[in-house]
């Protein structure tokens, strides 16, 4: 495909220059660019590693140089000659700053490395990393070969009892239960050969089940005395930077590992080159941000929202009810960002790239596609590793097989640190801001839960666009896990454009969820084809709805509002009333759970009308008047269905029950006049 220099220039407001061959005998327009200290982007991925070369051995390079593929996603492609408009968008997103620093999270690892499994197959992953790291086995039998003769690390044995931690901070906890001490133990094998019942194998433990208390063992090995069946067991604990585990069961039940902790079959190198390459210091970034005022997960020991434990495939995220908050671990977190995406509040936000970051190049690319003349914008997320990767090869597959379409000209490929880590928010916002579709590319590397809450969410946003009217699927997940599925991932990519919006928003994505779902909806509803009352939507998942009232049941005790997280529900200073602001209501069920008479439902929906950022009575009652002041102070309902609660007990009948209608100043006010009451100054 021929580029246009000038047509994409004019989509940019710069002057372009065509280079064929800027890493062979241009380079040294390469070399110039880069001493010029303006930014620099590179349309061209394949030589990346030898830019980067050629930068380093370039005297006076000062520019930061950013690279961006418009081959493979753009060039190979059947409609190849329709991409100046995509190119254009890509090269404008490459342009944009990098994200700003955000806090980090340290690790650090002086090479402790302990290796479970079989005492053979341990000794010969040993033997690959002895010479780089402090080796420690914990055996869990003999295997095949059992032990080496000669010993040459470290081996524990036992029952282990847990392991918990992360690089340069795991514990090992387990029960020392066996008569051998391996510490005093020679390997000389008089015991294995001493042992009538062959209950003392090549790992040099006894297996209890086989030993029938002969002790032969014991008088051979008099002089090292490693054995003692009077010890009893212990309990230790010691800590590690690393973990090898050769058992076919994880130590850990999360589907995401904690870094640092790695399996192996005994066949793949690259584990074990990447567990040598574990010692030092190393950072990453903080994934997350949590902002517990905005938090529903708890109240007054009642459970509301849960969505971002139940989603975390890294067991990054536990409750802390006490303090009414969840806990995010940013050692275990892996920076997938699904508790961000299934967060109805907005008190979990993705940290890097922020939102708001993310919304800026959003909105590059389908401006910069529109005013370039491009139609119908995809938006195609995906990972950058096995994403990006397969889009390359269907690339590649487009250059090579008649057959194959290849990325269309309208389709613009984003890639992710995690496809989980987009939401609602900004997939309504590109829409908002002029795209026909988003398509999420999941490669299998995902976890199945974060799947099924991408689903979940995108079933709430096309319930929403629907409901306005906008025709067609603009929401869709594609599946691909390797080269085998490019077929079906090339006919995904081939559908039919869903109605867009007729003016592009305005709007920057803000920091704070629901302000930039605030913003997206006024947009949406603006240009709308439809505007009905109300849109029903999908009770999983919904951060928008309705609170159903049950007047005859409710008491108006107002519990529910001291358990809103969100000030959805409010009281009235003034009056009895109960009311509610739909906007904040993030459906999140404290006020459901929290209510003692279950006179609460949850109603999922998105009102459009102006009610809904309005507050507005749901219930009210007559006040009940103090039948000795007059003065009102509770409900009528409240108070006779306390008196009827307690009629039949004994400490509230004749004047005791009476008082129950009183407020709280004349009911101490008749107590204390009372002449058939016992005051304590009358107990002697």
């Amino acid at each position: 495909m021929p580029l246009q220099p000038q047509t994409l220039g004019a989509a940019l407001n710069e002057t372009l220059t065509l280079h064929s061959a800027l890493c062979r005998r241009e380079a040294g327009a390469f070399q110039k660019a880069i001493q010029s200290g303006d930014d620099v982007v590179v349309a061209c991925t394949q030589e990346k590693r030898l830019f980067a070369e050629v930068a380093q051995q370039t005297q006076g390079a000062s520019s930061p140089i950013r690279f961006v593929n418009i081959r493979e996603t753009g060039g190979w492609s059947k409609d190849a000659s329709q991409a100046m408009p995509k190119i254009a968008a890509l090269l404008a997103a490459a342009h944009l700053p990098e994200p700003e620093p955000v806090s980090t999270v340290t690790y650090t690892s002086a090479g402790r490395l302990l290796i479970i499994g079989e005492l053979d197959a341990a000794e010969r992953a040993a033997d690959l990393l002895g010479d780089a790291l402090d080796v420690t086995l914990f055996t869990q039998g003999a295997g095949n070969a059992g032990g080496d003769q000669e010993r040459r690390y470290p081996v524990l044995a036992g029952k282990i009892q847990g392991l918990t931690g992360w690089l340069g901070a795991f514990e090992l906890k387990w029960l020392r239960n066996n008569p051998i001490d391996l510490d005093l133990c020679t390997r000389c094998n008089a015991c294995v050969a001493a042992c009538p019942e062959g209950a003392i194998g090549l790992d040099y433990q006894i297996d209890s089940a086989l030993c029938q208390s002969h002790r032969a063992c014991v008088k051979v090995c008099a002089v090292a005395g490693a054995i003692d069946f009077s010890r009893e067991p212990e309990k230790l604990s010691e800590k590690f930077d690393l973990v090898l585990d050769l058992r076919p069961t994880a130590a850990f039940t999360q589907q995401a590992l904690p870094q640092g902790y790695f399996r192996w079959d005994g066949r793949d190198i690259k584990t074990i080159t990447q567990v040598r390459s574990l010692v030092g210091e190393f950072e990453k970034p903080k994934f997350f941000l949590y902002k517990q005022k905005l938090c529903a997960h708890s109240r007054n020991d009642k459970t509301g929202c849960s969505a971002c434990i139940d989603v975390c495939s890294a067991s990054a995220i536990s409750s802390e009810r006490d303090r009414q908050q969840i806990k995010v671990n940013p050692n275990l977190c892996i920076g997938c960002g699904a508790c961000t995406t299934v967060c109805p509040s907005g008190a979990l936000s993705y940290a890097y790239p922020r939102a708001s970051e993310q919304g800026v190049k959003i909105k590059t690319l389908l401006t910069t596609y529109s005013r370039a003349g491009g139609k119908n914008a995809a938006l195609l997320l995906h990972s950058q590793e096995a994403g990006a990767r397969l889009l390359g090869d269907l690339g590649r597959a487009a250059r090579l097989d008649p057959a194959t379409q290849g990325v269309p000209a309208r389709v613009l490929p984003v890639a992710l640190w995690h496809t989980s880590s987009i939401g609602l928010e900004l997939w309504l916002s590109a829409v908002a801001y002029g795209a026909s579709q988003v398509w999420v590319l999941m490669t299998g590397e995902e976890a199945p839960q974060y799947r099924e809450a991408v689903r979940t969410q995108m079933d709430v946003a096309q319930a929403i666009l629907k409901g306005l009217g906008y025709q067609g699927e603009h929401f869709r997940i594609l599946q691909a896990r390797d080269a085998r599925d490019l077929a079906s991932l090339d006919a995904d990519l081939q559908c039919a454009p869903a109605q867009c919006v007729g003016k592009s928003a305005g709007f920057a994505v803000q920091a704070d969820k629901r302000a930039t779902l605030e913003l997206v909806l006024d947009h949406l509803v603006a240009q709308a084809p439809a505007r009905p009352e109300v849109i029903a939507l999908p009770a999983a998942g919904s951060p928008f709805g309705s609170l159903a009232i049950n007047k005859e049941t409710c008491t108006l005790c107002l519990s529910c509002v001291s358990a809103c997280p969100a000030s959805a529900l409010q009281d009235n200073p003034q009056l009895p009333q109960l009311r509610f602001i739909e906007k904040n209501c993030v459906q999140c069920g404290l006020c459901v759970k929290t209510c003692p008479e279950k006179s609460l439902t949850l109603v999922p929906q998105l009102l459009l009308t102006a009610q809904r950022k309005e507050p507005v009575v749901i219930n009210e009652m007559k006040p009940y008047a103090c039948v000795r002041c007059s003065k009102p102070f509770g409900t009528l309902k409240a108070i006779e269905s306390m008196l009827g609660k307690l009629a039949g007990h004994a400490m509230f009948q004749g004047a005791a029950a009476e008082r129950l209608k009183m407020c709280s100043d004349c009911r101490v006010i008749d107590l204390y006049s009372a002449d058939n009451e016992i005051k304590i100054t009358d107990i002697r």
